[in-house]
């Protein structure tokens, strides 16, 4: 579908109904999305194309470096084109998703209301049942307001959208314990306020006490502190080279539960997992002790911190810094073997060459390497599918004339800004 969309791009056809140019509007069906599906469907024909020795040029077909260079030089543009139209969708989903988020919210309160409304025949309608809706109503009202405000951020998810774009999941975390915390508390003060009894009323206050509600508390307490620490843990790994992060186009639900290369990370799921079942116990006891703080049982609550501490560990232990092991002379079928000279293609073997998140061609085209004084850029060379260079494990470069011989410096600077160690190479005349 994509190849064919292609097709039709480049002999004149337009899909039905879709805008020309970039419109970025965020009401039109036709505008950033569309853009950005004819740019990606004319990038793979592109690079498919390429990988076929198709589409070479004949002032350049005779010269295999020269080729090479061309078609980076046409990937490295066309592949701009396609992070500028996911840009622009990106923008254009989130100015969308505020509404969206405002919907689900009192979706939300109106299923809270059908509940109770079930749950209330035969045991009829309390005045608990009444404090948990017009809580309900607070809460939902808040977050709407909130989500007018940051309209521009994705609305409600604003407060969980990490620096890199993507949704963190210590704040998402942090974020549904504080809200079902202030729930509580509104159902309290709700029911406080409509008792008329002095002994409710003592009674009422007393639910708010440590006593009653440590074990929520304290598991409050720690992943609103892990939300705050593992900001500042990979904003410092970040900034020593130790972490790469790259920017993502926009947040999606499923980086709560993978890395930034969307593989599926045990720390995160386990966090999320266990952290969902304690809130869905506390969640039940307030609904059936709806005149304290949910009493959370220790042994839950312990196992809450153990998954906390194990997802603090999963983000001390992730990353490093990309190290070059080394560096060799690139050699084909039917070449001499001898040392390196100006103009042979050096083949740098490593690890942590491409950060993750960082696999589409217009940040696979950001590398460099460093050869001596002079800045290679990495050429992208396509196959059915995809790329051979770079990979995270080799890079293959030419050495440019402009280096002089003698012994120099080999260094690669990746996509996400990280410099990998200086290796020492000798180039002979």
């Amino acid at each position: 579908m994509a190849v064919q969309e292609a097709r039709q791009s480049a002999a004149g056809g337009v899909p039905n109904g879709a805008h020309e140019g970039g419109c970025s509007c965020g009401d039109c069906p036709h505008g950033a999305r569309a853009g950005h599906r004819r740019a990606v469907a004319a990038f793979l024909l592109k690079r498919d194309e390429f990988a076929a020795g198709q589409g070479l040029p004949a002032a350049v077909a005779h010269s295999a470096s020269a080729s090479r260079q061309w078609v980076s030089e046409e990937l490295t543009q066309s592949a701009e084109a396609v992070a500028e139209r996911g840009r622009a969708e990106g923008a254009a989903w989130l100015a969308r998703l505020w509404r969206r988020t405002a919907f689900a919210v009192w979706a939300a309160v109106v299923v809270l209301l059908l509940v109770q409304a079930l749950t209330a025949i035969g045991a009829g309608w309390t005045a608990a049942r009444t404090a948990g809706l017009v809580a309900a109503l607070v809460v939902a009202a808040s977050l709407t307001a909130a989500s007018w405000f940051h309209r521009a951020r994705g609305g409600v998810l604003a407060p969980v959208i990490g620096e890199d774009n993507r949704l963190s999941t210590s704040r998402a975390v942090a974020v549904a314990w504080a809200l079902f915390v202030a729930y509580a508390v509104l159902v309290l003060v709700a029911r406080l306020a409509a008792a008329s009894d002095s002994r409710e009323r003592d009674a009422l206050i007393s639910g708010l006490e440590l006593a009653r509600g440590a074990g929520v508390v304290t598991v409050l307490a720690v992943v609103c502190a892990i939300a705050v620490l593992v900001r500042r843990v990979v904003g410092l790994r970040v900034l020593g080279q130790r972490l790469q992060k790259v920017r993502a186009d926009r947040p999606r639900a499923a980086d709560l539960l993978t890395d930034d290369s969307g593989r599926g990370t045990f720390a995160d799921i386990q966090y999320v997992v266990i952290g969902g079942v304690a809130l869905l116990f506390a969640g039940v006891r307030l609904a059936r002790r709806p005149d304290q703080l949910p009493d959370l049982p220790w042994g839950l609550a312990v196992v809450v911190l153990v998954s906390a501490a194990t997802y603090v560990a999963g983000k001390y232990a992730e990353g490093g810094r990309p190290v070059i092991l080394s560096v060799v002379r690139s050699r084909e079928a039917g070449d001499l073997d001898g040392p390196i000279r100006t103009g042979d293609d050096i083949e740098i073997r490593g690890a942590g060459f491409v950060p993750p998140g960082a696999q589409r061609a217009d940040r696979l085209s950001r590398m460099v390497v460093r050869i001596g004084p002079v800045n290679v850029h990495v050429p992208l060379v396509p196959v059915a599918g995809g790329f051979s260079n770079p990979t995270d494990e080799v890079l293959t470069v030419p050495v440019p004339a402009d280096v002089e011989p003698g012994r120099v410096e080999v260094q690669v600077v990746t996509a996400a800004g990280a410099e990998t160690n200086r290796y020492a190479i000798d180039v002979t005349d």
